[in-house]
């Protein structure tokens, strides 16, 4: 599932926070730097989640397609280097960050990313940007990024947490994180994570084959790739999968090579019953879907009515007639075992999906693993009820630290003594848990563990 915030009300309706604020906002000049800033500041100041407004302010935009892209970049990029760009600031205003009014503090954000990443000709990334603060902040902001221009800061160089979190973006404490578990590997991790993650396409192959989508993508003038993990992924630069060929007709799922790994893991069988506990938006649903096929059923529940709906329409768009989708609280249980195998996507602190979603890298806090980890564990041993003696369940977070990961497949096994470790084959061979790290195979980063409920 998408990475989630903590853990949601049972009560349902939207999600909390401010990604569900009704809110009254100026209208936003039609320019793509004036656009990028006023998403910049709903995901930054307002905790907004960027693959949501970012898209979305660029369909209400009257922009071509040429100024969509530089927008969309500008806005990722500057949400993705935001710790990168605080400190550079630092080194070249009268005053720091933290003490500056947000007007001035993002449109400074945008414009050093422009000069420092964006590879924008100087004199436009001061002049244009410039003119997006107040009247009265202008000459500040003019200031601070000519300087930035003429005498860019040297990145630290030092091997420290706080270094490396500066050259990557990441948080410290999530540093820390990869390097106990990493190693001298933690930074070329961090910097992975950080950079922006190729589009991938999981082809439908209940519609259509995977030479069948990559002839038409390329005939379209879509160049793709293999992904690494998974045969029936592709991999693109870039693109809106909606204006792609076959989109219309369900031949492709947007969705992550490392998503597909842990569908694979759960290795649904034709004619079998799954419970996907935590479905949302769909795509693991739907690719279970089509590997149990017509005889089988996929139940995709989650706590969210509205993302309970995206399963439903992304499985009416595949094709998937024997998917259920339905909103309920695991924990409380909607539906009646027993299953043969069982999915707990759970919700988790989302870091190794921040190459989508890049205000992960700094968003979240170093106790946040350890509180959802507690909501993890209930689901995944609740989900366990409604699986049938001698089958299969999958727990899988798209994150790494270790209170989320190892930590919580221990306590589960406390939990539920029922549950025996099964080994199952992985990227890297057979194991009894998966890491999968985007430095090393491209992919989110991703933990899976699977588990037998004995006889």
């Amino acid at each position: 599932m998408t990475p989630a915030a903590p853990r949601k009300p049972r009560t349902g309706g939207r999600p909390p926070g401010p990604a569900g604020r009704q809110k009254s906002r100026p209208p936003v000049p039609q320019n793509a730097r004036a656009i990028a800033l006023d998403a910049v500041r709903r995901v930054i100041d307002e905790g907004g989640y960027s693959n949501l407004v970012i898209p979305g302010s660029l369909a209400r935009s009257t922009l071509d397609q040429r100024d969509r892209a530089f927008a969309a970049d500008m806005a990722y990029g500057t949400i993705r280097h935001l710790r990168s760009l605080d400190w550079a600031i630092d080194q070249r205003a009268s005053r720091s960050v933290s003490r500056m009014t947000s007007n001035v503090r993002d449109v400074l954000r945008l414009g050093a990313f422009q000069l420092l990443f964006g590879g924008v000709a100087p004199h436009a990334a001061v002049m244009e940007t410039v003119n997006l603060a107040s009247p009265r902040e202008r000459g500040f902001a003019n200031a601070v990024l000519r300087r930035l221009a003429d005498d860019p800061p040297a990145w630290p160089e030092g091997s420290a947490d706080d270094d490396i979190a500066i050259r990557s973006g990441m948080a410290p404490w999530a540093v820390r994180e990869l390097r106990a578990l990493l190693g001298d590997e933690a930074e070329e991790a961090a910097m992975a994570f950080a950079e922006r993650g190729s589009l991938c396409l999981r082809t439908n192959l209940c519609t259509t084959s995977v030479e069948e989508l990559t002839a038409a993508l390329e005939t379209a003038g879509h160049e793709s790739r293999p992904a690494p993990l998974d045969p029936d992924c592709l991999l693109l630069d870039g693109g809106e999968p909606a204006s792609f060929p076959g989109w219309d007709q369900g031949w492709f799922a947007v969705q992550d090579q490392a998503s597909a790994v842990v569908v694979r893991l759960l290795d649904p069988q034709a004619g079998e019953r799954i419970l996907d506990a935590c479905a949302g938006p769909g795509g693991k649903a739907s690719m279970a879907a089509c590997l149990v096929g017509p005889t089988g059923h996929v139940f995709a529940g989650d706590i969210h009515p509205r993302r309970a709906g995206l399963v439903k329409r992304s499985a009416s768009r595949l094709r998937m007639e024997n998917v259920s989708a339905f909103a309920q609280d695991i924990t409380v249980r909607a539906v009646r075992g027993p299953f043969d195998r069982v999915l707990v996507d759970a919700p988790c602190s989302g870091l190794g999906s921040a190459r989508r979603r890049p205000e992960l890298l700094w968003r979240g806090k170093k106790e946040d693993p350890t509180k959802l980890a507690l909501q993890q564990v209930e689901i995944a041993a609740t989900a366990s009820d409604l699986l049938k003696p001698g089958g299969r369940l999958v727990y899988a977070v798209c994150t790494f630290p270790r209170a989320e990961t190892d930590a919580a497949a221990d306590a589960l096994l406390r939990h539920r003594p029922d549950l025996v470790p099964e080994a199952t084959v992985g990227p890297s061979g057979e194991a009894l848990r998966h890491r999968i790290w985007p430095h090393k195979s491209g992919g989110d980063g991703m933990f899976i563990a699977a588990f037998r409920k004995r006889d």
